[in-house]
């Protein structure tokens, strides 16, 4: 032992406060202006939370009849049907937020399945179309499960691949969807199909209630869909599903010695995102009521990844704010709709300048209480020893 070393002296209540007024500092400083917010949120009762939460929803069920100045999108465009298109982009960044948030997979191709979900509706339910003619509703879930199929299809022969090479590839399989709607007669290509189906019911005057003119109704069941999806969808995050994409995106060849099958997580992934994004796709067919090959190009699907990023990959609430940001912003603004792309490409540049992690980042709760059972088992420790 040097001249220098001595006896080590232990820290006291002062230094632990000072230790945790320290880590509470850094901890407000990572999370930003939200954080006070969040410290809050957790610090609630589960009952108080829930009730929070269930007057948020009223206010989201209430949102087509907001339509006042500054919320408004009128008179350029109908404020019911804007809302209706926030919700669909939500739902499908909420489902990209699985691909790309949770299992850290770059998906540039996402709009494939969006465009599968579309086509299943449309062929299932036009007049134009030679098939099978089912009810509309039928097609919701049709169309989910055919594109969790082409989503394993997709997964199992590219998923071996990592980082740039699998968005090459995920952004030409979103490219050669769009191209053979375009070859096969029997999709029609450019002329598309015309009358897709929509929900039953009519009003007392005889118009259909989920008309394409009215977007009250669909916006109600695209945030019912949203509610439900979120539920499931948060579920996962907790369960042990969720922590192996946890584990698999922060380092993969770490999670894989740790004894976590990687590749059949990352297929699981690439499945449940295609089926929310063929779930989206379903309903903007329904209520649009036209598709063919001109609304899933790579633009859109740019625009689908940069709501993930912008509203926080990880964090699912902030994806969906992310996605309906990105859908508003264009039609609040029609005069400057023709440099979205523009915009969004500044906005996104400057947050990953400044906000690199979204504008609600995740926050891992994994380690979140690791102190506090350290603290905890320190203490009976000593008092064991009295």
């Amino acid at each position: 032992m040097s001249m220098t070393e001595g006896p080590k002296v232990l820290p006291d209540g002062r230094s632990e406060q000072a230790d945790d007024a320290m880590e509470a500092a850094r901890g407000t400083k990572r999370g930003g202006f939200l954080q006070p917010v969040r410290d809050r949120w957790n610090n609630l009762p589960r009952q108080i939370q829930w009730l929070w939460l269930l007057i948020v929803a009223a206010l989201a069920y209430a949102l087509p009849y907001l339509n006042f100045f500054p919320l408004t999108t009128a008179p350029g465009n109908d404020w019911p049907l804007a809302c209706f298109s926030m919700a669909v982009y939500a739902l499908v960044a909420i489902g990209l937020n699985v691909v790309v948030g949770y299992a850290g997979l770059l998906d540039l191709g996402y709009v494939a399945f969006f465009a599968v979900g579309s086509y299943t509706a449309a062929m299932l339910t036009s007049p134009d179309s030679p098939f099978l003619k089912i009810p509309y509703l039928w097609t919701i879930p049709v169309a989910m499960a055919i594109t969790m199929i082409f989503g394993v299809i997709l997964g199992v022969p590219t998923l071996r691949l990592r980082g740039d090479y699998l968005a090459i590839v995920t952004l030409g399989f979103g490219e050669i969807v769009r191209i053979l709607a375009t070859i096969i007669p029997a999709m029609k290509g450019q002329v598309g199909f015309q009358n897709v189906g929509h929900p039953p019911g009519e009003n007392a005057d005889g118009v259909p209630i989920f008309s394409n003119s009215n977007g009250v109704p669909w916006y109600w069941l695209t945030v019912t869909v949203i509610i439900i999806i979120l539920l499931l969808v948060g579920n996962l995050e907790r369960s042990r599903v969720g922590r192996a994409w946890i584990a698999i995106r922060e380092d993969e060849d770490a999670a894989e010695i740790m004894g976590v099958p990687t590749f059949k997580y990352k297929v699981w992934a690439f499945a449940i995102g295609a089926g929310v994004g063929g779930l989206s796709g379903a309903l903007f067919a329904g209520q649009v009521g036209f598709v063919n090959n001109q609304k899933f190009d790579v633009q859109t699907s740019i625009l689908f990844l940069a709501a993930v990023v912008l509203g926080g990959a990880g964090n699912k609430v902030g994806a969906m704010l992310g996605g309906a940001i990105v859908a508003y912003i264009p039609l609040r603004f029609t005069a400057i709709a023709d440099y979205k792309y523009l915009i969004f490409g500044i906005a996104l540049v400057l947050i990953m300048i400044f906000r690199s992690q979204g504008l609600f980042p995740a926050r891992q709760k994994l380690l979140a209480y690791g102190r506090h059972a350290y603290k905890a088992v320190a203490q009976a420790a000593r008092g064991g020893l009295r």
